[in-house]
């Protein structure tokens, strides 16, 4: 029996409709499917970021409890516990000897800490203008920016519309464009809003240059620049201030380029600070650290005794949580008066 070609053609039109629904349907079995997978898995990771902000936060109230033990010393030193230190005084024989801050188990995970004590670096909302001025000489910036960058950054935290000589209020952050905004006239929460401030570049905040990533960097003579050179710093504002502490600088724990921002510390100075402090016994109070430093100079005391201290009260907190091969970190600031510590903020940083 013959097949009309009518009948052929309706068969192959039937069998290329069949296909195409075939095809259809398997399409949107597969997008249910990964609908449903990705459904899934941010069902799981709604419950791991849970879990995790639970063993983040179980690992800053472990460093709470570090602080508060080591608390009642008269000082803070990076040979302390809670620096990852050997531990010195009485409490090498307390509870704290031979613990971690890093790998201890938190419920299903696990977590590593690390803390820095805030009263090593200068509180910007404290500097005041000839602290301001030193610290940017020492960073290398140009003269007429010691004037800018100062007043403007006095400016920018203290209330009132009256601008200093070389500063800037919300009338001058007003007129700029395409980005407009008023001045804060609060204390600084986030360093970042040093950015914001007028003379603060990029550069000054970060310490970084564009030069510096050239083959053919220019290099800088003495303070300053020459004309058309390209700006370097020795550091950034960034590496030397912090927004949160009680004011004064703790000299036991300052690094050397918060040391060298104190009026009055030379290098020499400052290498006497560094071995007085580091020596067997070690120097452990303000009158002894300055006296090393100032080789028995009563006028640096003087000019050094309000900016200095030698106990640590602010600390940034660092805790990285971990569930088998995933981990989040997390940050806090907590502040410590004798054993008793306070979290005044966590969130998550990664």
């Amino acid at each position: 029996m013959k097949i009309s070609p009518a009948k052929k053609n309706r068969r192959a039109f039937a069998v290329i409709v069949a296909l195409i629904a075939v095809t259809v349907l398997t399409m949107m079995a597969g997008a249910f499917a990964y609908a449903m997978k990705i459904e899934t898995k941010l069902a799981a990771n709604t419950n791991n970021d849970e879990e995790f902000y639970w063993i983040g936060r179980g690992g800053v109230e472990r460093a709470c409890w570090w602080l508060a033990l080591e608390g009642n010393q008269p000082f803070s030193s990076k040979q302390q516990y809670w620096a990852g230190g050997p531990g010195e005084g009485p409490e090498t024989n307390g509870p704290l000897a031979g613990e971690s801050l890093s790998g201890f188990p938190v419920g299903e995970g696990m977590v590593s800490l690390s803390m820095t004590e805030l009263e090593s670096k200068i509180n910007i909302n404290r500097a005041d203008e000839p602290l301001l001025k030193q610290v940017l000489t020492v960073q290398g910036a140009d003269p007429g920016e010691l004037s800018v960058v100062s007043d403007s950054i006095l400016d920018w935290i203290q209330p009132g519309d009256y601008a200093r000589p070389a500063g800037a209020k919300s009338d001058y952050y007003l007129g700029l464009s395409p980005l407009s905004y008023n001045a804060k006239a609060a204390p600084i929460d986030n360093l970042d809003e040093l950015q914001l401030v007028k003379g603060v570049t990029r550069d000054i905040y970060t310490g970084e240059s564009s030069a510096a990533n050239t083959p053919f960097a220019r290099h800088q003579l003495g303070f300053g620049h020459a004309p058309g050179q390209e700006a370097t710093y020795a550091f950034g504002l960034r590496d030397v201030f912090t927004p949160f502490s009680l004011g004064q600088v703790n000299l036991l724990t300052a690094d050397e380029k918060v040391l060298e921002c104190l009026p009055g510390l030379d290098t020499a100075a400052i290498q006497a600070l560094e071995t007085a402090r580091d020596s067997e016994p070690p120097a452990r109070n303000v009158g002894q650290l300055l006296t090393a430093a100032g080789g028995g100079n009563p006028a640096l005391v003087n000019q050094l005794g309000k900016y200095v201290t030698v106990q640590g009260s602010t600390y940034e907190v660092h805790a990285t949580a971990t569930i088998g091969q995933l981990s989040h970190e997390y940050t806090a600031i907590v502040c410590r008066s004798g054993p008793s510590v306070t979290v005044f903020s966590f969130y998550r940083t990664k």
